[in-house]
């Protein structure tokens, strides 16, 4: 998968969002306000895992620990292609469910999610 496939998987979902908060270079996908995937400028990716994936991936050498997100459970893939095209859009859509499942009702509803 390159950047414009992980943008593709990240706006098929309910609600998501394209925003640049940290400059141009940097992709931001969010639902309801909340970041739950980004690519760097580099051509790397970072997205939300649960508590045990996050265990996983990191113990298993699978993915590293996000620059500044880990200890929000945050993994990182230094190269977008590091992880097969399919793998990578699972972890996307449960990084997109954790941020869904942590809104509120109201923010859930106003997204007709």
């Amino acid at each position: 998968m390159d950047r414009e496939g992980v943008g593709k998987v990240c706006l098929a979902l309910p609600g998501a969002r394209l925003d640049h908060p940290f400059g141009d270079d940097h992709d931001a996908y969010k639902v309801g306000g909340k970041m739950f995937v980004m690519v760097g400028a580099t051509g790397g990716v970072s997205f939300k895992v649960s508590d045990i994936a996050y265990e996983v991936l990191t113990e298993s050498g699978h993915a590293r620990p996000a620059p500044y997100m880990a200890r929000a459970k945050w993994v990182n893939l230094p190269r977008i292609d590091d992880w097969a095209d399919e793998e990578l859009a699972d972890h996307i859509r449960s990084a997109h469910a954790i941020i869904v499942g942590k809104l509120t009702k109201k923010a859930r509803a106003e997204l007709g999610l």
